[in-house]
């Protein structure tokens, strides 16, 4: 079942530094039951480009949902995470931090800067495959997203 009333895809932009991790998200959701269209960046300077539709990325659409991992090269997710829910036109996109990190601190920090929930990666591939599973279960067959109201 797809919680979009209008039949299109469900848009995810993923950022994400390692590539292996990209491979394995992006074999999973090809195999969802939901419908989905993924955006892939590799550092938090793209992201926010991404999500300003700025300079190489002017004709992307609007994400329905954000896989943030906090590990990333020239801007932290942290700091990606700050900048969108300090942002207008993106704090209502749904925020789902997916890193290797267990530490409290970056646990507390997310939920302070308004993540929507903080899921650790497994080391073992076959549990990495069951979390990916169980993001796309939970956010896309039984959330409600919020409309794309600024998507193209």
């Amino acid at each position: 079942m797809n919680n979009r009333d209008n039949g299109k895809p469900i848009v995810i932009l993923l950022v994400e530094d390692n590539p292996g991790d990209v491979r394995l998200i992006q074999e999973v959701l090809k195999e969802a039951k939901v419908k989905n269209d993924l955006h892939v960046v590799y550092d938090g300077v793209d992201a926010l480009a991404f999500l300003r539709r700025e300079g190489k990325y002017k004709d992307v659409p609007r994400p329905d949902m954000i896989l943030l991992d906090l590990n990333l090269p020239k801007k932290s997710g942290h700091e990606v995470l700050a900048d969108i829910k300090a942002d207008e036109n993106l704090k209502q996109i749904p925020v789902v931090i997916l890193t290797v990190s267990k530490n409290d601190e970056d646990i507390i920090k997310s939920y302070n800067l308004h993540a929507n929930c903080f899921i650790t990666k497994p080391m073992d591939l076959n549990q990495f495959l069951n979390v990916v599973k169980a993001i796309e279960d939970f956010w896309f067959t039984i959330v409600k997203l919020p409309p794309n109201r600024n998507n193209k």
